[in-house]
């Protein structure tokens, strides 16, 4: 009895929905439900016949016949041509399709490592002259950016002068011992200078005139734009501390989250396009350059690193870009997403044989690509299917089921109960 009551109450909400969409539509009463009709076409406007309509468990192959087409006992109904017009169904044909899978990502714009220099340096001294001064300025690698006097660089200038010349005058001496050790003190005064990061072209110089400096000129290790400075004239600086940062912005680097389950689509060397939302005119061209190995355990997402030419400098370290990957999933036989009908666990369409006979039928689904869908078993190339109004099909066919299926229920006008 609780069995019955239930289906009697899906029957009559079911059946409230569709009589109203109905009326709407055609303005023509709806047939009674006192049981299954009899007759094919009983009315232009209504649902004709249902036939064999399965519980969901009902095997999807029954009653079908060779190549998936519907059988005597096929899942089944008929609904005039005219009724299909009026609520809009629209049909396709099932092809072969290129499909095209497109992960779209918001990325962060960050400079490239590989083009950046950090100055530091590794003496005590005193900022002296800044040829560059500002943050954004542009440099050449080699140009000089300040000038700097350490006490211990004048004192060591002086050392090497007097050992190049002891080790000239006692370098061919008949002594041996004499001659090694004059090699070994220049040579020793020599790798300071190296430790400390003097250019080779300055002790060259300083062997060539003789003449200590008093400040010593530093110089961009690379070409590029100043990020960051602190060097300031009169500044005392120490060891370690970071005076500028260069960084060359013609080559940066976008780092984007790829959600765990878009990264099998993801390979290193694939192409983006990277576009700006407040700037449709910037459309440039990126690949991935590294997946990092690990995952975000709260987003479920992987860092990806995109590298990209940036003429103009148009994008900015920190600036937020969209980043589009086209993903070709080859030839494939797909649908309009539209037309498939999610019912539970299975998946339905609904196949149009002509005369306003359709059938339904459940179809094993693959990827997805836009707004098409690729359907990997039940269904045929060149098979019509439905690619709109599916919902009130579906309602429809699922109603006349469950009033037939109560044939004979107490209460009902015009069933007979079952002892």
């Amino acid at each position: 009895m609780r069995r019955q009551t239930l289906m009697v109450s899906l029957a009559f909400l079911l059946s409230a929905g569709l009589a109203a969409a109905y009326w709407f539509v055609s303005r023509e009463p709806a047939p009674p439900a006192a049981g299954p009709l009899q007759e094919p076409h009983a009315s232009m406007s209504d649902m004709d016949r249902t036939e064999n309509m399965p519980a969901p468990a009902h095997d999807e192959h029954e009653g079908r016949g060779e190549g998936g087409m519907p059988g005597a006992t096929a899942n089944t109904m008929t609904i005039a041509p005219e009724r299909l017009q009026t609520i809009g169904v629209r049909f396709q044909e099932a092809a072969r399709r290129p499909l095209d899978k497109v992960i779209r990502t918001v990325g962060r714009v960050e400079t490239n490592e590989r083009f950046v220099g950090r100055v530091n340096l590794k003496f005590e001294g005193w900022i002296e002259e800044l040829r560059i001064s500002a943050v954004g300025d542009h440099v050449k690698k080699g140009q000089i950016l300040f000038t700097i006097y350490s006490p211990d660089l004048v004192a060591t200038q002086e050392e090497y002068l007097l050992a190049l010349q002891s080790y000239r005058e006692l370098g061919k001496s008949e002594f041996p011992e004499v001659g090694r050790g004059a090699k070994e003190l220049l040579e020793a005064t020599r790798r300071r200078f190296q430790l400390w990061d003097v250019p080779e072209y300055h002790i060259k110089e300083l062997e060539e005139t003789g003449k200590v400096l008093r400040t010593l000129p530093i110089h961009a290790p690379v070409s590029g734009t100043v990020i960051r400075m602190q060097a300031r004239v009169g500044t005392y600086v120490t060891p370690g501390t970071e005076l500028y940062f260069i960084a060359d912005l013609s080559k940066i680097w976008i780092f984007a989250d790829i959600y765990e389950y878009e990264l099998p689509y993801i390979q290193v060397g694939q192409g983006a396009q990277v576009t700006l939302s407040y700037d449709p005119s910037i459309a440039l061209h990126a690949h991935v350059e590294f997946i990092y190995p690990t995952l975000d355990p709260k987003t479920r997402t992987a860092r990806v690193r995109f590298e990209l030419k940036n003429p103009g400098e148009k994008l900015k370290p920190e600036m937020y870009a969209n980043v589009a990957l086209t993903i070709p999933l080859g030839t494939r036989l797909a649908v309009s997403r539209d037309a498939i009908i999610e019912s539970g666990e299975r998946q339905l369409i609904f196949i149009h044989h002509g005369d306003g006979k359709l059938e339904w039928r459940s179809v094993k689904l693959g990827v997805s690509a836009g707004g098409l869908v690729e359907v990997v078993e039940g269904l045929n190339e060149g098979e019509h299917i439905i690619t709109s109004a599916n919902f009130l099909i579906d309602s429809e066919s699922q109603l006349k089921a469950a009033v037939g299926g109560m044939a004979g229920m107490p209460g009902m006008p015009g069933m007979k109960e079952k002892d």
